[in-house]
């Protein structure tokens, strides 16, 4: 089998199976990527830990800071206590909120697929102008805000005094 098939497949699984959650699988949040196919990722209790991708998903399935999995543990990590077994997409989550089996913790999930619409002061969704592609890009949740620092130029004109 190639490696383009393998993707498609683990692809497929991922999004359109069916999460049944067993007495090893537990919900977490993934709080930041730390490279080496390893994520920082938030439990239920609100503890922080290590998440570790198995080869399977790797260049197959992206995962960004917000996105939620199912893990099961693993017994011999200290730093990496979990491992992935699904990405849950949000009509995944939905059908995990309906079965009860969703934890409070995480109840202020929003569709990360659809990014919020904005009302005007007239009440009108949107723009409708010129930027109106530009609000329809999504935020990037992988870049934190940062503040921008702007250099002064003040030391170059003094160079040129002299």
């Amino acid at each position: 089998m190639s490696e383009a098939t393998k993707r498609k497949i683990v692809t497929h699984e991922a999004v359109n199976c069916e999460i049944k959650l067993t007495n090893e699988h537990y919900i977490v949040k993934v709080l930041e990527g730390r490279g080496n196919n390893l994520h920082e990722v938030q439990l239920v209790d609100g503890t922080k830990t290590l998440c570790s991708m198995p080869p399977k998903f790797r260049k197959s399935v992206w995962i960004k800071r917000g996105h939620y999995l199912v893990v099961e543990s693993i017994k011999e990590g200290r730093k990496v206590s979990c491992e992935m077994v699904y990405m849950l997409y949000p009509d995944q989550i939905r059908q995990l909120k309906k079965d009860g089996d969703w934890p409070e913790t995480f109840s202020e999930f929003t569709d990360y697929r659809e990014p919020p619409a904005e009302v005007d002061s007239e009440g009108d969704k949107g723009s409708g102008g010129e930027d109106s592609e530009t609000d329809s890009l999504e935020e990037n949740v992988n870049q934190r805000d940062r503040p921008v620092v702007y250099l002064s130029d003040s030391s170059s004109e003094e160079d040129d005094d002299d």
